[in-house]
């Protein structure tokens, strides 16, 4: 059985963690799953000291999608 983030083996030596949605991950990665698969929306806020989470009105917050950064080509160092 393989990591659905990484594509690695998982071993017995690591942790694993079963996420809801059916997937094996090793726990070193959990976040990255989350984040990639399940895309969940945050809000910001504050905390007051009785526990509670105050939103602030109308900023909602959505993970945007990261670039992937490539290296120049050979050709496009030399300004061809």
């Amino acid at each position: 059985m393989n990591c659905v983030v990484c594509g690695n083996p998982l071993l017995c030596s690591r942790a694993v963690f079963y996420c809801t949605c059916g997937a094996f991950v090793q726990c070193l990665l959990l976040e990255k799953h989350v984040l990639q698969a399940h895309q969940p929306t945050f809000e910001t806020g504050i905390v007051n000291l009785s526990d509670e989470f105050i939103a602030n009105e109308s900023e909602e917050v959505e993970e945007a999608p990261s670039k992937q950064v490539t290296s120049p080509t050979e050709g496009e160092l030399k300004g061809e």
